[in-house]
């Protein structure tokens, strides 16, 4: 049968995290693994009143069929929360909802990619993103993150050797390293895209998560058209109601609308209409804060048992929002060998070879600190440090 399969299969793997995630499926597993929010916070009451609320109101209209750009009043406010966090002026129109942001990844990847086009990514990236695009059989091309975002002298020499069509990044705590753009990055990169005929995706699912420092504008405040922005419902509400969503201008959007249509039609509007009403009834502002408190929090318990724990050669990212931090070990250590012996220990993370596209850095690892409470955390770091001192007295720099 092998031969009936279309050749994009050939370019698609699974994913990484999903096959580590069985691993986590044993109880006495402590996972920093998965990309998950903290469970504690999704709004289990609230959205039960506001299904009940609806289903008494609206009736057998909510669960009918609906309109592939999305309900109205969801984009609307969507539209009102851009105007609200970054002053940019989003119309509902240029709005898109989609099954989660995945989603939007694959509608991008199906209007603008084929085969041998060029498409950059951060070094590294998001695994989820990598796996989208493979689809579509693209030339990938990588540039270096550094401390406040992408190496911009890479950038100008990548943009200038290469038809770059897009550029997918995430300014905001980067999934997997936690590292932001700074504000002069933003602009710097900008001035670059200006220059080419290259999309900007920014992908934001994190941006709301900060619990340090200020936040930055949207790359769209510096690019306007040439950036397409994708936001997410599953950080800060619930991941399984699988809302997202896709802000880009009407000449991408009516594209967008098409393979749309073709892949599902639209997303659930009963979860669209429970989200509204959600949200029409509490202040997501008010959930937010308590999120962005627990995750700083939970980040911070970490760093604080890496720096007592972990030998003073590995080093880490200090991400000021989002769900995930990034360790460094020595160079000549491989984060695939250390998670044989940490699944000894019963504890699991995602080696960091599965976010690169080109000559990947076996020495990293991304650790998730959304989804552990304080003593999980405490005890999955120590256990972790005991592989990692297991690793290095067992592996000899050459």
């Amino acid at each position: 049968m092998t031969d009936l399969f279309a050749k994009r299969m050939d370019n698609v793997h699974k994913s990484f995290i999903r096959e580590i995630l069985k691993i986590t499926e044993n109880p006495e597993v402590i996972s920093f693994a998965g990309g998950l929010p903290h469970p504690d916070f999704f709004p289990v009451k609230a959205i039960a009143d506001a299904t009940e609320h609806l289903l008494k109101k609206e009736g057998s209209t909510v669960l009918q069929y609906s309109t592939t750009e999305g309900y109205l009043p969801l984009r609307e406010y969507i539209a009102a929360r851009y105007k609200k966090r970054f002053n940019i002026t989003i119309s509902p129109d240029e709005i898109l909802i989609t099954n989660g942001s995945q989603q939007a990844l694959d509608l991008l990847g199906k209007i603008f990619i084929d085969t041998g086009d060029h498409v950059l990514l951060e070094r590294p990236s998001y695994l989820g993103a990598i796996q989208s695009f493979s689809l579509y059989k693209p030339q990938f091309h990588q540039v270096e993150l550094m401390e406040d975002g992408v190496d911009i002298e890479a950038l100008t020499d990548l943009l200038a050797q290469h038809p770059i069509k897009l550029f997918y990044g995430m300014p905001n705590f980067q999934n997997p390293s936690g590292i932001s753009y700074s504000e002069e990055k933003r602009h710097a990169v900008a001035d670059c895209l200006k220059q080419h005929n290259t999309i900007f995706i920014e992908d934001d699912p994190y941006g709301e998560l900060r619990f340090q420092g200020t936040p930055l504008p949207s790359m769209r405040h510096y690019l306007g058209d040439q950036c397409v922005i994708l936001g997410s419902f599953s950080k800060t509400v619930a991941p399984a109601l699988r809302l997202g969503w896709i802000c880009a201008n009407p000449e991408i959007m009516e594209k967008l609308l098409v393979v749309k249509q073709a892949s599902d039609l639209h997303s659930n509007y009963f979860a669209q209409r429970v989200v509204h009403q959600y949200l029409q009834e509490h202040d997501l502002d008010d959930h937010i804060a308590l999120i962005q408190k627990t995750y700083g929090q939970q980040r911070n318990l970490m760093l604080q048992a890496i720096t007592k724990y972990f030998p003073e050669e590995v080093s880490t990212t200090q991400p000021e929002g989002g769900m995930f931090l990034w360790v460094m070990l020595p160079e000549h250590l491989a984060a695939m060998d250390l998670l044989n012996y940490a699944t000894e220990l019963n504890v699991a993370f995602v080696p960091g070879e599965a976010f690169y596209v080109d000559k990947a850095r076996p020495n990293t690892l991304r650790l998730n600190f959304s989804n552990a409470n304080a003593e999980q955390i405490e005890i999955g770091v120590k256990r972790l440090a005991q592989a990692i001192k297991r690793l290095l007295s067992e592996k000899v720099p050459a």
